[in-house]
């Protein structure tokens, strides 16, 4: 089965927001790629009719165990030019996600590979979500939303999960990337802010922000217990 560029790319964009929706609305699914809603509705039913994806009549669409397969070479591409971006042409994080869609549609598989070594064989994007194998195998992450985390607990940054870029220049500029530890010494209830102790300086971020943060949890403080700790593939 003859698979396009523009299949994968579909599909991985499908992967990246499934992550937050158990079904991805085609509405959202439109507003993140640069395709007519028209377009986007006859790439959905060519990749149901090839069993990548189930549709659901007005809940939207999940991949299948092939359309997971399928959407893992646009991930790993993507990702991967998102570090070499960012460690090998000094760009920012924060534009790092943008430029990735135009840059990596120039790219080869021996382009790719010659990257992945400049980069150092990296195994996680500059934002901390996991690249793919060449082999296409997605790395198990295990972390938690920061606002699921309670009082009281130990952490590590795992992932930045945000592409808006104003988001992104704030977290930089506060040192919230990925493998920052910090103690989190309190959470105002009714979605109010998170006092972060960390070096050198303590923060106090709203909430808004820290739904952007997942990370991983080296000590459970004594607040309320949370839902178990996520696994992400």
């Amino acid at each position: 089965m003859s698979v396009s560029l523009a299949m994968q790319r579909y599909a991985a964009e499908i992967y990246r927001l499934q992550q937050d929706h158990e079904q991805v609305p085609l509405s959202l699914l439109t507003s993140q790629v640069d395709s007519s809603a028209q377009a986007i509705s006859s790439m959905v039913k060519r990749l149901q009719k090839l069993g990548f994806l189930v549709h659901e009549p007005y809940r939207g669409v999940r991949l299948t165990a092939d359309g997971e397969r399928i959407a893992m070479p646009s991930l790993r591409r993507h990702r991967l030019t998102e570090v070499f971006l960012v460690k090998v042409m000094k760009y920012d994080w924060a534009t790092a996600h943008d430029l990735s869609d135009t840059f990596e549609k120039g790219i080869n598989d021996e382009i790719e590979d010659r990257m992945d070594e400049l980069a150092g064989r990296p195994t996680r994007c500059p934002h901390g979500e996991p690249i793919p194998s060449k082999d296409g195998v997605m790395p198990l992450v295990k972390d938690m939303p920061l606002i699921e985390v309670p009082s009281g607990s130990d952490c590590v940054i795992s992932r930045v999960r945000t592409h808006d870029m104003g988001k992104l220049n704030y977290i930089g500029e506060l040192g919230l990337v990925p493998g920052t530890s910090f103690h989190l010494m309190s959470c105002a209830p009714f979605k109010g802010p998170l006092r972060l102790q960390m070096k050198p300086h303590d923060h106090l971020i709203g909430y808004e922000l820290a739904e952007s943060l997942w990370v991983e949890v080296s000590k459970m403080g004594p607040g309320n217990t949370p839902p178990l700790q996520r696994t992400t593939k």
